[in-house]
């Protein structure tokens, strides 16, 4: 598969685990919305990086993900988000995790909130980019 093939298929893959988010949190599946929202935004960092012409490191951590992506596109706006987004970039991670191991519940405030915080990252992350790209 070709990088920019793969990069496609992260991309569709990500908006359709977004779409998936918005239809569970329709249905109060929030634990379920959650982790959709944590592979979305995982899969859309990783086709940034190949967008950057960069293999993405086999790791699940979305503050990973970012880090890199904010030194590669030197963007202080994305290195922000760390800061701005470190309690829900963690909840993102824990759910990841949760969601194989550990029962948690989650509310219509907690989903949202993330639902937003993944949103607004891809929009900064976008804008950091810009529409072009190396793939």
């Amino acid at each position: 598969m070709s990088k920019l093939d793969e990069y496609r298929l992260l991309i569709e893959r990500s908006r359709r685990f977004l779409e998936t988010a918005r239809m569970q949190m329709d249905k109060g599946f929030y634990d379920l919305a959650v982790f959709s929202l944590e592979q979305s935004l995982q899969l859309y960092l990783k086709a940034s990086l190949l967008k950057l012409g960069v293999d993405y490191p086999r790791t699940h951590s979305v503050r990973k993900l970012l880090e890199l992506l904010g030194e590669l596109a030197e963007s202080e706006e994305v290195r922000e988000l760390l800061s701005e987004y470190a309690v829900e970039l963690g909840a993102l991670e824990d759910a990841y995790i949760t969601s194989r191991y550990i029962p948690r519940e989650y509310t219509l405030e907690e989903a949202s909130r993330l639902f937003q915080a993944v949103v607004r990252t891809m929009e900064v992350v976008e804008r950091a980019l810009g529409k072009g790209g190396q793939v």
